[in-house]
């Protein structure tokens, strides 16, 4: 399992009802089930991803986010609402934020950060649009259309008051280095954030 989502596992409780927004293969629904017992859903909208939840034995559901949203659950439905790097990729964060927090009693969100150095640099030393192993795509071919900083989202989490339980920093392989403690806004690939209202 990827470094992140073994993050994200420590912070889900034994028991938990758990929503995975963007789930992909279920390789952490799958994981959560089998070592914490949790219950719950995947939601994803790639067919191919869908079939391995499957055979990885995940409930998942077929949703598209940007047209369909949350609508289709109840407020309080679940204790944690799960979204690994899919927020970028949404026409409407802010409003998915709403939806999650409205769904769990807490969220865990997961996001690459446009403010890395090595962005800033490609943008300064090169006029593009930076591209990196984080970021593989052109500007006119990618699904992340709402790139931001760590700064950014916790700009957003202030002006919802939506308070920051955890954050922690990682590098593009998900790995804990203590340089992204430091300055996580300038030398942080991939922010981690577990957020509550």
């Amino acid at each position: 399992m990827r470094v992140d989502l073994e993050i994200i596992q420590d912070w889900i409780a034994p028991g938990s009802r758990v929503l995975d927004v963007g789930c992909g293969d279920g390789t952490l629904m799958q994981h959560l089930q089998k070592h914490k017992q949790v219950t719950g859903y995947g939601l994803e909208i790639n067919s191919s991803l869908i079939t391995q939840c499957v055979r990885n034995g995940v409930n998942v559901i077929e949703q598209d986010l940007d047209s369909k949203g949350l609508g289709n659950f109840k407020d309080n439905s679940f204790d944690v609402v799960v979204m690994t790097q899919a927020l970028q990729a949404l026409r409407q964060p802010d409003l998915m934020l709403d939806e999650m927090l409205r769904l769990g009693k807490e969220c865990i969100i997961t996001f690459p950060n446009f403010g890395h150095w090595s962005c800033r640099y490609y943008l300064t030393r090169k006029g593009r649009m930076p591209m990196s192993k984080s970021l593989p795509y052109t500007w006119y071919n990618t699904p992340n259309i709402h790139l931001c900083t760590f700064k950014d989202f916790e700009a957003l989490c202030h002006q919802k008051d939506i308070y920051i339980l955890n954050r922690t920093v990682v590098d593009r392989d998900h790995r804990h280095r203590w340089f992204n403690k430091m300055w996580p806004n300038l030398l942080g690939e991939i922010a981690i954030y577990r957020v509550s209202h």
